[in-house]
């Protein structure tokens, strides 16, 4: 069979990304784009946006696969699979020697333990509360007015990261202001934020097993300031890239590839 591509939709809470890979699994390329309210416009666009940047057409993209909250909205994707899935094969696939994966959303975090073949042995995930996730840090920017790009670079000079008790983000917004109105400073704050997500993020962690290599995934990955707190408090490092973000996408249009091998041999 000649040349073909297949793509991956990670239809999330916050952003949209793509992946756009050729039938020997070489990615070609990847899109981001906001969510919003109207998932299928969103995926529409992203998809627009990977084949206008990789000059690929899109009757040669023979499957695209699905993934994240909003899947089922993807109109003209051939198929699902769970973020669960794709993001262990998105990470395993960046890292091959991974053997635990942290995926940090904006709504959700998943603690995912995977085989050396990049398939799930055992899961968990925390989307009952947001004090996990990257609304949690989102709210603390916007408590102490801060753009979200900022966040990450401020946290990283702290000298004496405060203790942020709380457990629901609602409270730890006000929190924040209280800790800014007794004198902390802004970049404390801010680190003693990031400690606590990740507190959190390793007690999920600890439910599934922590197992090296531990990569980690979706879009808080590339905040240095967690991923700092992340290494502080599990004494080890992490795996992340600027494609670790795309983990889902990549996983999805893994999968693609896989389901097409597989009409093949049927064919």
């Amino acid at each position: 069979m000649a040349k073909y591509y297949v793509a991956g939709i990670d239809a999330g809470s916050t952003y949209t990304k793509a992946a756009l890979m050729d039938n020997e699994n070489n990615l070609i390329g990847t899109a981001i784009t906001m969510t919003g309210v109207r998932i299928n416009e969103a995926a529409d666009k992203v998809f627009e946006m990977v084949l206008s940047k990789t000059g690929v057409s899109k009757k040669d993209v023979v499957f695209v696969v699905g993934t994240g909250y909003g899947r089922f909205k993807i109109t003209f994707g051939d198929t699902q699979v769970t973020e669960i899935s794709c993001h262990a094969k998105g990470a395993h696939f960046l890292f091959p020697n991974t053997r635990t994966v942290l995926d940090m959303g904006g709504q959700d975090t998943k603690a995912i333990r995977i085989n050396e073949k990049g398939e799930v042995i055992d899961f968990v995930m925390n989307d009952k509360c947001a004090a996990g996730t990257g609304r949690f840090i989102e709210g603390a920017a916007k408590a102490l007015g801060l753009e979200l790009s900022q966040v990450g670079p401020i946290s990283l000079t702290s000298k004496n990261p405060t203790k942020i008790s709380s457990t629901c983000a609602v409270f730890a917004e006000s929190e924040v202001l209280e800790q800014l109105a007794w004198g902390h400073s802004i970049e404390d704050i801010l680190y003693g934020v990031h400690l606590s997500i990740a507190n959190r993020s390793i007690g999920l962690l600890r439910r599934v097993g922590i197992v090296p290599e531990i990569t980690f995934t979706g879009g808080v990955s590339l905040n240095d300031g967690m991923a700092k707190a992340l290494e502080e408090l599990l004494k080890m490092k992490i795996n992340r890239s600027p494609l670790t973000m795309y983990c889902g996408a990549i996983g999805a249009a893994l999968f693609a590839n896989e389901k097409v091998m597989i009409r093949q041999k049927v064919v």
